[in-house]
């Protein structure tokens, strides 16, 4: 057992990626200077949540992973089942200490996803659809959990909370695709398995049309200017390309779908910069 193998449980790179989103959801609500302590509170917390859900994810698809992903901690023997199980319980102590001390919605939405997490891979995972859209929402909620951190829930946050859950949506559906062998192997009904891929990957393309319709949003209603438009379009193009592109190679089509939306994201940032200037 080695402490990287338990750094590598936690997927540090999408742990601190989703800490960035929910201070990036923050800002773009209109954090000041102020709410810097809130706002870290919330990151660190964000971070912690993710790492423990990964954890408690690769203990209970354990032997799955032996099929998909043999090289991820516990099937190579880098963390002991028991252990991962332990270190995730630790981790999400630490998003509780965090969360205590932000506002009472933001404690709501975080109580909310940590049971989403628990209850994520025994309950949900298996069900057509739904492990999707319980990834979908948890993927968006960052943003909210971000603005109701410094207590700004306004449009702009729930935008950015609709366009990240519905291309999160699609990035699972392809994920899905790819996993496709080891899932029917453990008896998994997602929803590749129970209508046919292609049908989940028009599907999953449909979701991305109605988030690169739902873009502009901001922009018409005036909240942010040209310069969100100047970034959110090219965001939308590779997000679309990764869409298409996944009736062909879905695991470089959900790779490029993850760059496309954290391209989306930056759009906020530099539509809320702007509007500050």
């Amino acid at each position: 057992m080695t402490a990287r193998g338990y750094l590598e449980l936690t997927r540090p790179g999408n742990a601190l990626a989703s800490g960035v989103l929910t201070a990036i959801g923050a800002f773009v609500a209109g954090a000041a200077v102020s709410d810097g302590p809130a706002t870290a509170l919330a990151a660190g917390a964000t971070v912690f949540a993710v790492g423990a859900g990964n954890g408690i994810n690769d203990y209970f698809d354990r032997d799955i992973d032996r099929i998909n992903d043999p090289q991820r901690p516990i099937p190579r023997g880098a963390v002991s089942p028991r252990g991962a199980l332990a270190f995730s319980l630790v981790l999400f102590a630490g998003a509780v200490v965090c969360v205590l001390p932000l506002p009472p919605l933001a404690v709501g939405i975080a109580a909310v996803n940590l049971l989403a997490l628990l209850a994520y891979t025994q309950f949900f995972k298996g069900l057509p659809g739904v492990g999707n859209a319980v990834v979908a929402y948890l993927g968006g909620s960052t943003f909210l959990f971000g603005a109701a951190a410094v207590g700004e829930l306004g449009p702009a946050p729930a935008v950015l909370f609709a366009l990240a859950a519905l291309a999160t949506f699609t990035r699972e559906l392809i994920k899905d695709v790819e996993d496709i062998e080891g899932d029917r192997e453990e008896g998994l009904n997602t929803l590749p398995i129970a209508v046919g891929v292609r049908p989940a990957l028009f599907l999953a393309a449909a979701l991305l049309a109605l988030a690169v319709l739902l873009s502009p949003l901001p922009y018409l209603r005036g909240t942010f200017g040209l310069p969100y438009l100047a970034v959110v379009v090219p965001a939308d193009l590779v997000m679309a390309r990764a869409a298409v592109g996944a009736f062909e190679a879905p695991e470089r089509a959900q790779r490029r779908l993850k760059w496309g939306m954290f391209l989306a994201a930056a759009a906020f940032v530099v539509g809320r910069i702007s509007a500050l200037l």
